[in-house]
């Protein structure tokens, strides 16, 4: 079974990102196991600052994908590709990371075993990490060749 980590800037305020995050990760349940670990945003909107903070919270041993506008694009289907080779290739530990309303910093950008984007505009953080786990969701459904992927 995958780990699946999200390392994200900023807490999830509003009832409705929670609940859809939520609802997301009781679904991944049979297919990874899933932590959500955030940290704290700079209140100088420091991106560096809050760059520590995040590769502090990364493993050595984690496949790192950060989410950045510059990073490839993939499809569904190439992501859950993506997934499938990392298996095979024996990784069983993937961190995803999501920067704060500022980005993210060099650092954690350097860290990145890759860097992919779902969309040249610019998401809210809260929004883009609902965003993340239903395309994870997705991801293991279409490996599994499960109804829900249309």
């Amino acid at each position: 079974m995958m780990d699946i980590k999200i390392v994200c800037v900023g807490r999830l305020k509003e009832k409705y990102w929670t609940d859809a995050c939520g609802e997301y990760a009781k679904r991944l349940r049979p297919y990874c196991s899933l932590e959500i670990v955030e940290v704290k945003e700079s209140p100088s909107d420091d991106i560096d600052e809050e760059g520590e903070k995040l590769l502090k919270k990364i493993d050595k041993g984690d496949h790192v994908i950060t989410l950045e506008i510059n990073g490839k694009p993939l499809s569904s289907e190439e992501l859950s590709e993506k997934f499938e080779d990392l298996a095979l290739a024996g990784t069983s530990r993937v961190a995803f990371v999501i920067g704060g309303s500022n980005g993210l910093s060099g650092d954690v950008s350097a860290r990145a075993d890759e860097k992919i984007s779902f969309s040249k505009m610019t998401f809210p953080h809260q929004l883009m990490r609902a965003i993340l786990l239903e395309q994870v969701y997705r991801s293991f459904k279409i490996l599994r060749h499960e109804p829900y992927h249309k």
